[in-house]
């Protein structure tokens, strides 16, 4: 199951990367200091919390982000964004039995970045929490959930901002929804935009 989900991600990723990078040359990275909205889009999943069961939602997902880079190491990042995915009835023997897990939502919430300000290639940490506002549905061996309403989540993201100013910043980002029984995510490309350009000096 995770190594499915490694490739779903990878696959997401490279599709995302093609359809954006003809924007590469306008954007900045957290290893510079300043203020920036950054929007991220890519390929969303979800699964279920149950290791076993061999079900995976597909679809999209979109972030914006308001960043305040204290540092070239530290930053804060509340952030706003949306997520859709679908299991497909007919995608494995699970699924076929009925299994599923399933997310629309509006995501929330707060998190702060921790990069190492390394040229070139620049990898990052963000954790932080926040509140899911939509559907969901975990349907396992062991749980039977549809829920509309507002859950909590903890957000998680590993990364690297790459190139020679970090153009490029190419992350795998995670909402973990453990009251409903499942993890959304996606391997998502970032833009961001800068409403100011100072340069970093830590």
């Amino acid at each position: 199951m995770s190594s499915f989900i490694s490739l779903s991600l990878s696959r997401g990723l490279f599709l995302s990367l093609i359809i954006i990078s003809f924007c590469a040359n306008t954007i900045q990275a957290q290893p510079n200091e300043g203020r920036f909205i950054e929007g991220s889009i890519g390929f969303g999943l979800t699964s279920p919390n149950e290791e076993d069961i061999d079900v995976l939602g597909r679809g999209v997902f979109i972030q914006g982000e308001y960043v305040i880079a204290l540092k070239s190491w530290f930053g804060l990042r509340p952030y706003a964004g949306f997520v859709y995915t679908n299991t497909g009835e007919n995608s494995t023997v699970d699924a076929l039995r009925g299994y599923k897990a399933n997310t629309t939502a509006l995501l929330v919430g707060g998190k702060i970045r921790l990069a190492a300000p390394i040229p070139y290639v620049a990898p990052y940490l963000e954790v932080g929490y926040g509140a899911s506002i939509g559907k969901f549905e975990t349907e396992t061996r062991r749980f039977d959930i549809d829920k509309t309403g507002i859950v909590g989540h903890i957000p998680f993201t590993i990364g690297l901002a790459i190139g020679r100013d970090h153009e490029v910043e190419i992350e795998f980002t995670y909402f973990y929804q453990d009251s409903v029984e499942q993890f959304t995510g996606a391997a998502a490309i970032g833009l961001s935009f800068p409403l100011n350009n100072t340069k970093a000096e830590n």
